[in-house]
């Protein structure tokens, strides 16, 4: 520098200065001129301390200027400090860059969640108020709760709940016709129905079920009555099933394993097992694969509450539930049910083979007084008029199941708002009867968000659909009231399977409606990892409505600092939301308040009425049910408008590591036998570092780029959908997701196989969350099929999160 300085200076002295008058003194006969001079480089003298005569003189021609022999050296040392210039203006521009770019980086990354940034090209009329340009999150949740707070909700839900709606029967098409005209008056962008012919089993009026007892030598005797003819399992075989009764529980494989143990055979005999806990279709599903002929299913009262200020369940009220393992209609497995007479004569693998029939808590009481054997655990005790419950076996009965298969028209219901403007997302979706929502990047619809609703029900079914129907149309009308927001409507799973190019393609996320109030106790959420974070953040927004000053975040987390272990679940089969994640391959949660240890009693039952559901809340249910609007309405919100999908894609790095905490166990079995489970883990850890890579890409990235934004914004949303195995066929195994679904595919099946190789006995261990027929023994070639298929679906699912599907070798 000091150098350079110096040059500076050399350079300032020979540089030519700009225009000068000098005054000087002039001797003899020239006093009294003034000398005007113009000099080239020459320092102004201090003036004298008196003023002399002087004289004024014009400039000098050039030629003659004394100064003009310096020019060279100025020349000189002016090429020599020129690089120095450019680079030291080089290096100021690139640090100012610099400082700025951190500067605005910063203040990017300190908006987080809390503000929303909306296009300025979007027109919210007079919904924004005074708002024009940014929209933050604050303004945008103030503005969906007032819409919200407008509706009337509590009307919706008790208008509903007293309509009768039935699948296929003329109160149903009375209200899907209602629904639609309701969105149509929303001024939704697009409203529209379609039809489908589905296969629904009915009970025969002519010919109802039956139950009877069987004498010694193998004759129905004494007939026990069934209180309601109409109570019946949809989708159960039909015929008849002899046999000795067991007590089985809630009818789980364990429970199924644990009566072997006992000694008691379920193999060749009727079993009575408990509701709860798992569905209907998987306890007949166990019961089928353990050899059993036939199941009868009863509510225990142990099972419900006993608080004498709510209302319960009836004792002889049965319990109604489908026994289709599987989704959609069974007999056009795999196919939109558009027109049945397009599809070969072909069946659900899920549908069972042996008949099953619901049954009161009085005809169980009955029943169980009957049995013989040894007594139970305290556990399996329940709370019947019945000490001790005894296994059996017990006395023959015979179940006697006619139910008849009709050809249904379903009406699915569509809406659909368009999202406007904004980087990276513009759309999103509503409906009813199962609705649907979505963002979108480009003119035309492009992504969706979709949040959905049953519509029909057995019974009045009010908690059932009722509620989430309700909850449905009153966000249609709060975002339709906002000028913002999306909706699009299924009524049935059997619909699904029309759209699935749209689904596993286009869908970010479903959110179910369904089952949304069963108490307002505890805050439950069944959902896929993926929505996690997403969930914990938007609970942090809705306040509790059942503990004043509270959100819902605090009220699950005041005794349970992990809050996920209190409030997250995996989706159950019964979930209409489970489909779309373990079929479609498309992330989707189901929201319920429940009550604290116990079960809503009505559900699927007559008695599931307004009153009763009002009752059992103690006056709560609208302040409930509006908690769940709010809380689905902002998921919707960020999952729509939000320039990076808020996803936690790394969360299924968590899921992996669970399930290899689990095989861990048998690494010393299967080591001994030549065998490794290291693919499972280099799988794992490729997984891992995809995840953090892009992470790592996605903070690195401006927020403001559009195409990078939509670029991500596709390989997140799929991430699910790389965890169904493409190595099993949709129609022989349709839930291929390898850690929801059920199949040889999954790992729940590879952990069960493993476990085989500590089964000292030679009985068939069945497993009620992979699904598979039960296996004698360990097979090291069956083992190494199923470890090949699930690394494989697992090392894809790194490849395609990574954006690099060609390099099967990723080295992350």
């Amino acid at each position: 520098m000091e150098q350079l300085w110096g040059l500076l200076q050399g350079a300032k002295r020979l540089s030519p200065g700009p225009s000068q008058t000098i005054y000087k003194h002039v001797e003899g006969t020239q006093q009294g001129r003034l000398q005007e001079d113009e000099e080239d480089g020459e320092e102004v003298a201090e003036p004298p301390a008196h003023f002399c005569p002087m004289e004024l003189r014009g400039p000098e021609p050039l030629g003659s200027r004394p100064g003009l022999q310096n020019l060279g050296l100025w020349a000189a040392a002016g090429r020599r400090a020129t690089p120095y210039l450019v680079l030291m203006a080089l290096l100021i521009f690139t640090g100012a860059f610099l400082l700025g770019y951190v500067a605005f980086r910063g203040s990017c990354q300190a908006c987080g969640d809390d503000v929303l940034v909306v296009s300025e090209d979007v027109n919210y009329e007079t919904s924004l108020d005074s708002h024009q340009g940014t929209l933050y999150w604050s303004d945008l949740q103030a503005m969906f709760l007032r819409h919200l707070e407008e509706g009337s909700l509590e009307d919706t839900i008790r208008q509903t709940s007293l309509r009768k709606r039935v699948a296929g029967s003329a109160g149903m098409a009375s209200l899907a016709q209602d629904v639609r005209a309701a969105l149509l008056r929303q001024k939704l962008d697009h409203v529209w129905t379609d039809t489908h012919y589905v296969g629904l089993q009915f009970p025969d009026r002519a010919h109802p079920n039956t139950l009877h007892w069987v004498d010694a030598a193998g004759k129905p005797g004494e007939q026990l009555p069934l209180e309601d003819p109409d109570v019946y399992c949809p989708y159960s075989a039909t015929g008849n099933a002899t046999g000795e009764l067991v007590y089985a529980h809630y009818g789980r494989p364990e429970d199924l394993q644990h009566l072997r143990a006992r000694g008691v055979e379920p193999t060749g005999r009727l079993l009575l097992v408990r509701l709860g806990l798992i569905s209907f279709a998987q306890k007949v599903a166990s019961a089928q694969d353990f050899g059993a002929r036939g199941v009868l299913i009863y509510p225990d009262p142990a099972d419900f509450s006993q608080d004498p200020h709510k209302p319960g369940l009836s004792s002889h009220q049965a319990v109604y539930g489908h026994v289709h393992l599987g989704t959609g209609d069974p007999y056009t497995p795999g196919f939109p049910s558009f027109n049945q007479t397009q599809f070969p004569p072909v069946q659900s693998s899920g549908l069972p083979s042996i008949p099953a029939q619901p049954i009161s808590a009085d005809i169980a009481s009955l029943l169980l007084r009957k049995l013989e054997g040894p007594v139970t655990s305290q556990e399996w005790q329940g709370q019947l008029p019945v000490s001790p419950y005894r296994l059996g076996p017990g006395p023959g009965l015979q179940l006697g199941v006619n139910n008849h298969r009709v050809s249904t028209p379903i009406n699915n219901i569509f809406g659909c708002i368009e999202g406007r403007s904004e980087p990276g997302w513009r759309k999103k979706l509503l409906g009813t009867a199962s609705v649907r929502g979505g963002p979108q990047t480009s003119p035309p619809p492009d992504h969706y968000v979709v949040i959905g609703a049953q519509r029909d029900s057995w019974g009045p079914g009010t908690a059932k659909s009722a509620v989430g129907t309700a909850i449905l149309l009153e966000l249609v009308r709060t975002f339709s009231s906002m000028a913002f927001g999306p909706a699009e409507v299924f009524s049935s799973s059997a619909g699904m399977e029309g759209y699935l190019s749209l689904l596993h393609l286009k869908a970010v996320v479903y959110v179910s409606l369904d089952n949304t109030v069963l108490g307002d106790d505890k805050f439950h959420a069944k959902t896929s990892p993926l929505l996690i974070s997403l969930i914990e953040n938007i609970l942090k927004q809705v306040d509790s409505p059942n503990h004043s000053r509270q959100t819902l975040y605090e009220q699950v987390a005041f005794n349970n600092h992990s809050w996920d272990a209190e409030v997250i679940q995996p989706l159950p089969m019964d979930s209409s939301a489970y489909s779309f994640t373990a079929f479609a391959g498309v992330p989707a949660v189901e929201f319920s308040f429940v009550e604290d240890g116990q079960v809503y009693p009505f559900l699927h039952t007559k008695e599931d009425t307004y009153d009763n559901l009002h009752k059992m809340l103690q006056g709560r249910l609208p302040a409930v049910a509006q908690a769940v609007a709010q809380l689905t309405g902002l998921l919707l919100i960020r999952l729509s408008h939000d320039h990076l999908l808020p996803l936690d894609f790394g969360r299924y790095g968590d899921v992996v590591l669970r399930h290899i905490s689990s095989l861990n166990e048998f690494s010393g079995d299967l080591k001994a036998r030549g065998l490794t489970l290291q693919w499972v883990y280099s799988a794992r850890g490729d997984y891992i570092r995809a995840a953090e890579k892009l992470r790592k890409e996605i903070y690195s990235s401006e927020e403001s780029d559009e195409r990078l934004m939509r670029m991500y914004n596709i390989r997140i949303m799929r991430v699910e959908f790389y965890f169904l195995s493409q190595y099993v066929s949709p129609a022989d195994s349709p839930f291929r997701h390898i850690f929801l679904g059920r199949g040889d595919h999954t790992l729940g099946a590879l952990l069960d196989h493993v476990r085989l190789l500590r089964s000292s006995g030679s009985k068939a261990l069945g497993t009620a969350s992979s699904g598979v027929a039960p296996v004698l023994a360990f097979q090291e070639s069956h083992f190494r099929r199923q470890l090949a298929l699930l690394t494989w679906t697992l090392q894809g699912a790194a490849n395609a999160l990574s954006g690099d599907v060609w390099n099967i070798d990723n080295n992350f």
